[in-house]
């Protein structure tokens, strides 16, 4: 039984394989590829977005959706983990959707269910569906031509599993990532990086901004976010008239993140990146179903 665990669970050809599903999902005409076919999200985390996006996608593919309600499951009066997962297992969905705000929660329940976990986010470990959708909106927008284009990643880099999974997945198709964040935000790292934000930014085709994930951080390193927004937030004087797209991951901490100018600037992608999201979200839904 294959799993999505990790975007390392994909080679690049498979990769490859989601995008050209995605496009034509894009038409976003309803199919019964999934016709007859159950799956349970179960989401340990509040989210928005990604249980929209991936609800979304199951139905637009014909599928049905099970939602169980984290708050009001036996998992808030005591029952463990392996047992929700067990009991779910038992009723024969044909995916589960996991979110835990525990780092690799999916991978120890991928092995005690019989069909495809998919990951939708592990603390601050992946985000395998994200990762696809910010390279496909990268993809879409360079025609393809992606090798060599450099992106700079700002923010919480540190706690980011999206960071994570773009950094893994970013590389392996060519593109040149430098990272920015005040050192306490900045992983151990390999990679470029500085804590010049205009520096970095003169030299980039992309900019991906994050949002400073205060619910896991372990003290206060800020004394407020105004203060981290004065060194970092993505404004319209960094920028300029410059030739560049920038994402974010959602959600957005306006003012914070990015400012409410550069927001509304045409070069900013978040709102296509949701729409991608439901696309990559139907094609990998489609592989790891049927092909499983």
């Amino acid at each position: 039984m294959r799993h999505l665990i990790s975007t390392k669970n994909l080679s690049n050809q498979e990769v490859l394989d989601i995008f050209k599903d995605a496009k034509d999902f894009l038409d976003k005409k309803p199919r019964t590829l999934l016709e007859g076919k159950s799956i349970t999200t179960i989401f340990f985390e509040n989210s928005t977005r990604t249980l929209s996006s991936f609800e979304s996608a199951a139905r637009r593919l014909g599928a049905r959706v099970l939602r169980l309600d984290v708050a009001r499951s036996s998992s808030s009066k005591g029952e463990t983990l392996y047992d929700t997962a067990a009991n779910l297992d038992a009723m024969s969905p044909n995916a589960i959707i996991i979110r835990h705000s525990h780092s690799g929660a999916p991978q120890i329940l991928s092995h005690h269910i019989h069909c495809p976990l998919i990951n939708a986010g592990d603390g601050k470990h992946a985000h395998p569906t994200q990762a696809l959708l910010d390279l496909f909106t990268i993809y879409e927008h360079f025609k393809g031509e992606i090798k060599g284009k450099k992106i700079t990643i700002i923010g919480d880099i540190k706690s980011s599993r999206v960071a994570n999974s773009n950094i893994d997945l970013l590389t392996r198709f060519g593109l040149e990532i430098t990272l920015v964040a005040p050192p306490h935000f900045m992983p151990n790292s390999n990679l470029n990086y500085t804590y010049d934000i205009k520096k970095a930014i003169e030299k980039a085709d992309i900019i991906m901004s994050l949002r400073t994930q205060v619910e896991r951080h372990e003290k206060i390193v800020y004394a407020s976010l105004k203060d981290y927004a004065n060194d970092f937030c993505i404004n319209s004087n960094l920028i300029n008239d410059k030739k560049v797209i920038l994402l974010h991951p959602g959600p957005v901490n306006r003012n914070i993140d990015i400012s409410d100018e550069v927001m509304n600037d045409p070069r900013n992608l978040v709102l296509k990146q949701v729409e991608h999201g439901v696309a990559i979200r139907m094609a990998v839904l489609k592989k790891f179903i049927l092909e499983n």
